[in-house]
């Protein structure tokens, strides 16, 4: 239990101070911040009244009323000093409950009532909305807090009115805070997915959403000191409340609108190499089992040996879970495992700008349709390996340019992922009749004996059924040892060979004299994130010393790639240009007859991304 504590503790810790929390940090620093700022103190250094006390002795104090009220003697200065607002702390309470109450059983409650599963985020923003009206008319806000107003008042004697709502927002925040994906908040959407709540999640939960609030309150009481040291905000504290409920409802219509995916893409990713330390951390990796989490749901699933050439009884299928879209269905609608039971159902895990995926692709696809009219389903689950791969719009686009056709599951909180503890693109589940995996493959290859486990399964489902010949697609596996597939993001980069180090940043780099084999090098000006790295001068060069058939890129932007392929002595072998436009996507850079090894440049324009390299 400690050690799971510790985990959730410096999850949320990394989490909290990550890009993703970016925009709520206005809304924080405003509404539960500088909102909680105590009043103007008064003043005690000016005697506005003279009397006699106990004992004769003159003293002097404020009067709180007309000429002649009782005054305000010095035994209350520290009590009227040290009023102080609980507003950050309720905010922050507010979050910590509603986050984890709602990542818990949030899913759970919505499936068992029939409700889709993002009516909350949708509850969320709307009670944001009501809540940043509130801010600016305060009669609204009573309304509001009514519900809760006993859990808002803890705690807020002595400044009940700075802090109304307070519990209330906090509240909407946490329903709507959706933390970066990690290993550990993984562990937790997959527990509350499943219903597998014991002791060691809800522990786990709890110590993440208070490790990711930390940093929230620090920032919420730097607002409010913020605001008591300087002048102008004590002065006019009616307008900082409107300019906090301004900052809410923009907030809520960035939400609805997506708006802050945009700005978190936009944005390095700085905390990505603590964050890997954390996922590579053996005792982490023990705690949470990671790849996956074992559940009650999954646990056969051990039983199927990879790539296996006869069929094994692996459990029940886990359910799809944490799927934000549906695409290729009718009217968008989800499918359920339990409703196909009679059918024989692949589930192939991938994402469209894999070139493993790619070579795969035309495989399912040709068993889609050779043998969904005898009783065949397919489900890609599409789980992102970059941010540009959760947007629909690119997964559309992606599917289409691929000829995918069966229904498409959007997995981008890796849920489904985790559920079947899953580690690679691609990777085929293949359930049978009965709901019942029976054959698990990780990676590309054993086509044949795939398509002949989903005829077998075929023929046991229905033994009159008529199945046509066997689909005839090439198999594209590369035979031979090539170079591993190249990462320019900065958390997945292992086979740099240049100068200076490769850093987060904006830089110049300088090639090697020479360019050790499998590795790659940069030349002129690049900035580079945990995405890959982008051409920020039109010098930009990249060299990669490469052994396949084809190397294929990963471009973003709009432009033209010059790319070449070098001769030992460093002349120009083969030349040829790469029009790189629209959302990022896989780019031929050399096509060959057979294995070869040499250098590959590329010219890139200002404003081309790289984000990786394959071989073939």
């Amino acid at each position: 239990m400690e050690t799971l504590v510790l985990i959730g503790l410096l999850g949320g810790l990394i989490t909290g101070i990550s890009p993703c929390i970016l925009p709520m940090l206005p809304v924080i620093f405003f509404a539960g911040g500088v909102q909680g700022a105590r009043e103007p103190a008064l003043r005690f250094d000016v005697p506005t009244a003279v009397h006699a006390g106990a004992g004769g002795q003159v003293e002097t104090g404020v009067a709180t009323a007309g000429e002649g009220a009782p005054a305000v003697g010095l035994a209350d200065r520290p009590a009227r000093r040290r009023a102080r607002s609980w507003r950050p702390y309720l905010v922050i309470a507010g979050l910590v409950l509603s986050f984890s109450t709602m990542t818990l059983l949030g899913s759970l409650v919505l499936g068992a009532l029939g409700l889709p599963q993002d009516l909350l985020r949708w509850v969320g923003i709307v009670l944001l909305a009501a809540l940043g009206v509130g801010m600016i008319v305060p009669r609204f806000e009573e309304v509001l807090e009514r519900p809760f107003l006993r859990l808002a008042s803890l705690g807020s004697r002595r400044a009940a009115g700075q802090d109304r709502g307070a519990f209330v927002l906090g509240l909407g925040l946490g329903v709507l805070y959706v933390p970066c994906a990690g290993p550990v908040l993984a562990a937790i959407t997959v527990a509350g997915a499943t219903g597998d709540i014991g002791p060691g999640t809800v522990a786990l939960t709890v110590s993440f959403a208070v490790g990711a609030a930390v940093p929230l309150l620090v920032f919420a009481l730097a607002g409010r000191r913020v605001a008591e040291r300087v002048s102008a905000f004590r002065r006019h504290q009616r307008g900082i409340r409107v300019t906090g409920g301004v900052v809410v409802l923009l907030l809520a219509g960035a939400l609805a609108l997506n708006l802050p995916q945009q700005l978190q893409r936009a944005l390095p990713d700085y905390t990505g190499a603590l964050q890997q330390q954390v996922d590579e951390n053996a005792s982490v990796q023990d705690a949470l089992d990671l790849g996956g989490i074992v559940t009650d749901a999954n646990r056969e699933l051990s039983k199927c040996s990879n790539g296996s050439a006869e069929l094994a009884d692996c459990g029940t299928a886990p359910p799809l879970t944490g799927i934000t879209r549906w695409l290729n269905t009718p009217d968008g609608a989800a499918l359920d495992l339990a409703d196909l039971r009679g059918k024989v159902v692949l589930i192939d895990f991938w994402t469209y700008s894999c070139i493993n995926c790619q070579r795969a692709i035309p495989h399912v696809s040709a068993w889609y349709d050779a043998y969904r009219d005898a009783g065949l389903e397919v489900i890609g689950v599409h789980t992102p390996e970059f941010a540009f791969e959760r947007e629909t719009r690119n997964v559309v686009a992606g599917a289409r340019d691929l000829g995918v056709e069966y229904p498409i599951a959007q997995d981008n909180s890796y849920s489904t992922w985790t559920t079947y503890r899953n580690r690679y693109w691609p990777a085929e589940y293949l359930i049978d009749a009965e709901g019942t995996v029976r054959y698990i493959k990780h990676g590309e290859g054993d086509y044949g004996v795939t398509e002949q486990h989903v005829r077998d399964l075929l023929r046991a489902a229905d033994p009159d059924v008529e199945l046509p010949p066997a689909t005839d697609v090439a198999d594209t596996t590369p035979g031979e040892e090539t170079t591993p597939e190249t990462y320019l993001a900065l958390n997945k980069v292992f086979n740099y060979s240049g100068g200076p180090e490769y850093g987060s940043g904006k830089q110049d780099y300088e090639h090697p004299d020479e360019q050790p084999t499998d590795t790659f090098s940069l030349g002129g000006t690049w900035e580079v994130d945990f995405q890959g790295a982008t051409a920020a001068s039109d010098d930009a060069t990249l060299r990669l010393a490469y052994r396949s058939t084809d190397v294929f890129a990963v471009l973003g932007g709009e432009g033209t790639v010059t790319a070449r392929v070098l001769a030992d002595d460093g002349s120009v072998r083969a030349e040829r240009e790469i029009d790189v436009a629209g959302n990022p996507t896989l780019y031929d850079v050399l096509r060959g007859d057979g294995q070869t090894d040499g250098i590959v440049e590329l010219d890139v324009p200002d404003g081309i991304a790289v984000y990786t390299f394959t071989f073939g």
